[in-house]
């Protein structure tokens, strides 16, 4: 019944689980702004990873907190009925030690699991934005920085972990040695009230003693230290899920309008209450049906805030609001998950061939669904790592374009996207696809405003006009002068509309392939191990936590221990037997006196006065006072014959003493094993401590040095999976079940030991029982280790999913895509449980079979004493009470075994991670170190330079040879997938390469990677921050002082934006706009002041105003620089030294720009006559001007 009970108990808590971790999704899709920014991934991930897995833990145990008074209760009166008032004596040191001690114990514990869980929340959000931010900080070097912080978080956190480890120590150590305890005082008390200890007492109390110590000194305290740990949890769950929502349609300054309708009227609004002041002040405006309004402004402004308002993201302080309809959003950072390019874009909706065509079209999604390898089918990466900018704001721009709506919201989706490709999405897409709709665009491009029919311009979070185009001369002229630099087009779609050899193969194949028999591709499986468990991953584990002979020292102090503990039950054997043989001694020799007394006739004492129970002459005997004697009837001259007759049978026989070293031997070897067993399980746990400290260090060092292709290939959820659930497992379930598997061990072998000692006819039956016993756990491991396997590989789609849904919730909420995303994760939920309820189903069922075995063994047991006459009772009280105990034990031993088993595939899974493909070296040999002041010029040298991704692919970079002198600004363009971020990969050796690239004269490839990466700065296309303050985003080794870094914000103009250095940056830097953003990350080059600078299409997602600074700021501070630009707008590139057009991972031209405009069939110069004739002639004019100052300048 005990098995079908906790199948029961743990359906129940799966039940529970499921439910939390739907609750918790669910509440997450409902979070306002407020709740969302003070959300992070670490956090739900440790809520769905640790916090809801204690209730399914806890479905089995909690029941112990009611049934323990009734079995103490019961056990109680039965004791009594053997020992009397002795049973109370035990009864009390078992109430004290499970109630205020362990109780006190469990108390600690639910505060140090509130403190843990704070201190895992901190280090696993840091850990995703590593996975997510990775290249960034591999190509600033900053492996060390973060290594030191993870390294400070994981120290707190194992410090909290480590003191709740050595009080589980403590209370392991504790319930081990409880029954001996209780066993002695109710010994001492029956003793010492003048009662004889018998084997037919001491045995069924130590049988009735372990039955209440299962319930009152284990169970109980487990029950405890589990509610403990349920209530922490609660109220972290309770914390967010008390979390402030989003406002509801019922919201009364909402008002339901007529389709289309868009109405704001005195609007005031804010994102946080503590705000100073408010985002949004008194906006009104008013877009009837169909309108189409442009959103201009500043950095800042409060254009995307207007956005969110619309879609009630934003908390609406007073005033009025109508919308009317449905609504769509296009958001400003595009938000992809992890499926093909269609999913992406239906997002939930009923797929429609016309209208699908009609949508890739109007996005100008066709050419590069012809480029693609699967078409649309084609594997989207997490975050849409595989695509570029442009395709990801295309995709994401076709997904809301796709909903029919009544009211499109647009937040700056030309931005990414060169102006050719930014003219056929305003007019195909937003002008005539949508041309009934209602349409609020953000855009910074002026060249679109004479189409619109609204203009809104937004300054400071207020209305500064809303006029028609007509008026557009009231608007600010520097604002105009600012965003007209949008008109320069890009080279990205331009350049793609010229195809090289290989994609007009590509797309011929795939012209010939019918689009739905194309396989799509799959997301990288992740890497399972199969079979048994080898011996090295134990032999690893136990490695990193200690030396061979501290290993050594903690095995013998487990055996002697054991030993210790198995030494007092073969001492209450020996004092029972001892007393079953003097009693049967005493029969004999009371049978001897009485046939001595009655054929004796001797004159002084008369056969009358003889007592006729012999147990009154055995009481004579053995306390010979006057007072016995004389109660009997025998004169004083008689009681000399029994003085004399006591010396004779029994010499020398004192019972005090004999009793005083009974208890003082039992006395001293109790102390004797319990300090041993306390010792030992502290030193276990502090073994176990230090190898999950150093198996974690280990990963997370091996993870900031494994290459790129790893997380290219690898989402994060799955990366997070190993630093959440399994590191959680290893830091505190593994050293718990191991250490009980080892005592259970330790106690069945001691038990068994016994057994051979007292009756070694039971060796065979034990070694043919062993043997069925080991078969049954053989079959069970091989599936039951697989499972485990699938289980935790059946979690990391939870957390990335989770990670997912989180980034892209305005994007979900504003495509009512709530109830599809509820029902994916619900999916991807039941894959997890599927797995889970398997593993603890068979788990039950090897259970039922181990009781069979053991049960056996107790039959064979008492069947060998049933007939055997000579046995003593002790004996056979020993080897069956502790045969009762091995029953329970042996069962429990072999389940740990699994259990063990199953949690050592989390150690299995970490070590895989410890043995990545790595980058590197990262330090640089003395032998080939440059000198202090490398690179002094920033002279670069490519030659012969191949660069492939995967070893067995074709090289994506093909026989580059170039050469960029000193202080030279290049520029590189070239269409999607030409090799232009490759290029930037060489120079940082990102990926693998061949040839040769040399700065300054020197070999990069013979220098460490920190020393290479350290000299070259980057401002990256997508700004990463991290949640650290702004002083460690921009110096995380802290060499800078104070005022140096406040230069470089200055300089970026952002001084007035930073309260202080110390200043926190929120997540993924939510609490600044794109464009601070880039300018923190322009502030970090300054800061690094190397000679090398290289801007990787920086600009692309920028106003004009910050590009403008941005381009300002460069050729100020960076006018002795080497300066490389990943080119996104031509005016960018127009005015450099030199210009690098690739395509197909070659090198097509490299000049300056005048020189390759004046080759009319080159392909920078079609590049630039596929823009029109007159931004042609502009772009020509800079390039002219360029070349006549250069001329002057070196005259």
């Amino acid at each position: 019944m005990s098995h079908h009970t906790l199948v029961a108990c743990s359906k129940i808590g799966m039940r529970v689980k499921i439910a939390c971790s739907s609750l918790i999704y669910r509440k997450m899709l409902r979070l306002d702004k407020i709740s969302v920014d003070d959300t992070d991934v670490g956090k739900l991930v440790n809520l769905l990873s640790n916090d809801v897995e204690r209730f399914s833990m806890a479905a089995g145990t909690l029941h112990y907190i009611w049934i323990m008074p009734i079995q103490a209760a019961i056990g109680t009166y039965v004791m009594y009925s053997y020992v009397g008032v002795a049973a109370f004596a035990g009864i009390a040191v078992m109430i004290i030690q499970s109630v205020p001690i362990q109780g006190s114990l469990s108390r600690m514990q639910g505060k140090l699991r509130f403190s843990i869980a704070l201190r895992t929340d901190s280090r696993v959000k840091l850990m995703n934005e590593i996975t997510s931010g990775i290249q960034v900080i591999k190509m600033y070097a900053w492996e060390k920085p973060f290594d030191k912080i993870v390294g400070q978080l994981r120290k707190s956190e194992m410090k909290m972990i480590t003191k709740s480890s050595y009080i589980k120590g403590v209370a392991a150590a504790t319930m081990l040695v409880t029954q001996r305890i209780i066993l002695f005082v109710i010994i001492l008390v029956y003793v010492l009230l003048g009662n004889t200890l018998t084997g037919k007492v001491v045995f069924p109390i130590i049988q009735l003693i372990d039955t209440l110590r299962q319930y009152v000194c284990i169970m109980f305290p487990i029950a405890l230290a589990s509610y403990a740990e349920n209530k922490s949890s609660v109220l972290r769950i309770e914390e967010f899920l008390t979390k402030s929502e989003r406002q509801n349609d019922q919201n009364e300054l909402y008002i339901t309008a007529q389709p289309g309708l868009v109405k704001l009227n005195q609007v005031c609004a804010r994102w946080t209450e503590s705000s100073i002041s408010e985002t949004l002040s008194d906006v009104s405006f008013e877009l009837k049906p169909g309108s189409l309004c442009c959103v201009i402004g500043n950095v800042g402004s409060g254009k995307s805030s207007l956005l969110h308002l619309l879609l009630k993201e934003m908390a609406l302080r007073s005033g009025k609001i109508e919308v009317g309809g449905i609504v769509s959003y296009a958001s400003q950072d595009p938000w992809l998950f992890v499926s093909n390019v269609r999913n992406n874009i239906l997002f939930g909706q009923p797929y429609h061939k016309d209208k699908y065509d009609r949508v890739v079209e109007v996005c100008a999604l066709k050419r590069d669904f012809e480029l693609f390898p699967f078409g649309d089918r084609t594997l989207v990466g997490e975050r849409g790592v595989s695509l570029s900018g442009g395709q990801r704001a295309r995709i994401n721009l076709a997904r809301a374009i796709y909903r029919d709506a009544d009211v499109y919201l647009l937040d700056d989706p030309l931005s990414a996207v060169d102006p050719h490709v930014a003219k056929h999405l305003f007019e195909k897409c937003i002008v005539e696809n949508l041309q009934n709709k209602t349409r609020i665009l953000v855009t910074h491009q002026t060249q679109f405003l004479s189409k619109a029919d609204f203009i809104l311009v937004l300054d400071n979070g207020k209305v500064e006009n809303f006029i028609k185009p007509s008026d557009i001369s009231k608007i600010k002229v520097n604002l105009i002068r600012q965003a007209s630099s949008a008109e320069t087009p890009s080279v990205d779609a331009i350049a793609e509309k010229r195809s090289s050899v290989s994609s007009d193969q590509l797309t011929r194949s795939l012209k010939d392939t019918d689009e739905e028999s194309l396989d799509a591709p799959e997301e990288t499986e992740e890497l399972i191990e199969k079979g048994s468990l080898s011996f090295s991953v134990y032999a690893s584990y136990y490695r990193a936590g200690a030396s061979t002979l501290v290993i050594v020292m903690e095995i013998l102090l487990l055996i002697v221990a054991q030993a210790a503990c198995n030494a007092c039950e073969l001492w209450l054997t020996f004092w029972t037997n001892n007393v079953e043989l003097h009693n049967k001694q005493d029969i004999r020799n009371l049978a001897s006196v009485s046939n001595l007394l009655r054929s004796n006739n001797n004159t002084t004492m008369s056969s009358g006065s003889l007592p006729d129970n012999l147990m009154e002459v055995s009481t004579a005997i053995y306390n010979p006072s006057t007072s016995t004697i004389e109660s009997m009837g025998i004169t004083t001259e008689s009681s000399s014959f029994f003085e004399v007759l006591r010396n004779t049978i029994v010499p020398n026989r004192v019972l005090d003493l004999t009793e005083n070293l009974y208890i003082q031997t039992y006395t001293l070897i109790l102390l004797v094993a319990i300090i041993l067993t306390i010792i030992r399980s502290l030193l276990f746990f502090r073994i176990c401590m230090k190898a999950s400290t150093n198996l974690h260090n280990t990963m997370f060092t091996n993870i900031l040095e494994a290459t790129m292709r790893f997380f290219d290939t690898n989402p994060s959820g799955r990366i997070l999976n190993r630093f959440s659930k399994d590191m959680g497992a290893i830091d505190e379930v593994l050293p718990n079940s191991t250490l009980m598997t080892i005592q259970v061990f330790l106690i069945s072998f001691g038990v068994l030991g016994i057994t051979f000692i007292k009756s070694y006819w039971m060796i065979p039956p034990t070694i043919i029982l062993g043997v069925i016993l080991m078969w049954f756990r053989k079959i069970f491991m091989k599936s039951a280790q697989n499972v485990k396997r699938l289980e935790g590989v059946a979690k990391a789609p939870v957390f990335s999913y989770v990670a997912a849904s989180l980034d892209g919730l305005s994007t979900i909420r504003a495509s009512k895509a709530e109830n599809m995303v509820k029902i994916e994760f619900d999916d991807i939920q039941d894959q997890h449980t599927a797995t889970s309820y398997l593993f603890m189903i068979s788990f039950e069922a090897f259970g039922l079979y181990l009781d069979m075995v053991t049960i056996t063994f107790l039959v064979i047991a008492m069947l060998q004493f049933l007939f055997n006459d000579d046995a003593l009772g002790g004996d056979a009280g020993l080897v069956i009470s502790q045969s009762l105990l091995i029953i329970g034990m042996l069962q429990y031993g072999i389940r740990f075994t699994a259990e063990v088993a199953g949690q050592m595939t989390n150690v299995e899974r970490v070590l895989q991670y410890t043995k990545l493909d790595k980058e590197g070296p990262f330090l640089t040999l003395p032998a080939n170190k440059p000198s202090a002041d490398w690179p002094e010029f920033g002279h670069i040298t490519f030659k012969n330079v191949y660069l492939r991704y995967v070893a067995d692919e074709d090289p994506v970079l093909k026989n580059l040879n170039l050469e960029i002198k000193p202080t030279e600004k290049i520029g590189i363009v070239g269409r999607t997938g030409a090799g232009k971020s490759s290029f930037i990969s060489a120079l940082f050796r990102l990926a693998p390469m061949d040839g040769t690239i040399t700065i300054d004269g020197v070999d990069i490839s013979k220098l460490g990677l920190t020393k290479l990466r350290s000299k070259i700065s980057i401002i990256p296309q997508r700004p990463t921050l991290f949640s650290e303050s702004v002083r460690n985003n921009l110096d995380p080794f802290g060499k800078c002082k104070d005022e140096v870094l406040w230069t470089a914000l200055e300089n970026v103009e952002l001084k007035g934006a930073i309260e202080s250095l110390d200043m926190k940056v929120s997540e993924g830097g939510s609490n600044f706009s794109v464009g601070q953003r880039q300018l923190l990350c322009l502030a970090r080059a300054l800061v690094r002041n190397n000679r090398i600078l290289v801007m990787d299409e920086a600009t692309a997602n920028v106003d004009p105003q910050t590009d403008a600074l941005i381009q300002r700021t460069i050729r100020k501070n960076f006018e002795d620089c080497t300066v490389i630009t990943v080119a996104h707008r031509l005016n960018t590139i127009m005015d450099s030294d030199k210009v690098i057009v690739m395509d197909a991972g070659q090198i097509q031209e490299f000049d300056s720009p005048h020189n390759l405009l004046q080759d009319h069939n080159g392909f920078f110069s079609k590049m630039l006559s596929e823009t029109g004739p007159a931004m042609e002639k502009k772009l020509r004019n800079v390039a002219e001007k360029r070349h006549k100052l250069k001329e002057k300048l070196s005259e």
